[in-house]
């Protein structure tokens, strides 16, 4: 149960980071910028629609903290989760479509190799975020660059990569992206239990 929150701790912090663009401010504050470069402005999470790939135990705890911050919550997965609040779009890509921040939580695999890829990407948009605290498998990482590169896809928040612990090069300069290196069970709590 430790393990769980903590996942979903750094998909909540992947989501305000990104958002709100934290590592260009941090950067901005350390190469002694401040006030002197005008930092662009950031979006609020607060009203936004989020879509969750995968309704197991994490991402059903991921919609749970997001609800605190008055999102509108929708999820796919495999079929339909009973005794769940939220609604269910059979569809990864009108679920990308119809949200600002597209979240996966679901589980590896063959079956789940490159799920996201350039169509879901193209749905969730040029203002759109995705945010990978899965599997590095399930999110087609060279349509992501891609994406990221070209305009068509806003942000990213990435905790996972395909070829861990290598991190695609085209990715380590974007300010629009927030990069970790697979950390989501990484404190001292975690690991004691």
């Amino acid at each position: 149960i430790v393990s769980l929150t903590i996942y979903v701790a750094i998909a909540l912090a992947l989501i305000l980071a990104t958002l709100r663009r934290v590592c260009v401010g941090d950067r901005l504050v350390r190469a002694g910028a401040w006030g002197r470069t005008a930092l662009p402005l950031a979006t609020k999470f607060t009203g936004k629609r989020l879509g969750i790939v995968g309704l197991g135990r994490i991402g059903r705890a991921v919609a749970k903290r997001a609800s605190g911050f008055d999102v509108t919550i929708a999820y796919t997965d495999r079929q339909a989760v009973a005794d769940t609040p939220y609604p269910f779009q059979p569809s990864l890509v009108a679920l990308a479509r119809e949200s600002d921040i597209l979240v996966v939580a679901a589980a590896g695999g063959p079956t789940s190799r490159h799920l996201v890829g350039r169509e879901v990407l193209d749905a969730l948009g040029p203002d759109g975020i995705l945010v990978n605290v899965a599997r590095g498998s399930i999110v087609d990482e060279a349509a992501l660059v891609d994406a990221l590169r070209e305009g068509r896809l806003g942000g990213a928040g990435l905790d996972v990569f395909e070829a861990e612990p290598r991190v695609p090069e085209a990715l380590w300069g974007m300010d629009q992206v927030v990069l970790q290196p697979h950390q989501a069970s990484a404190t001292h709590e975690t690991r004691e239990a």
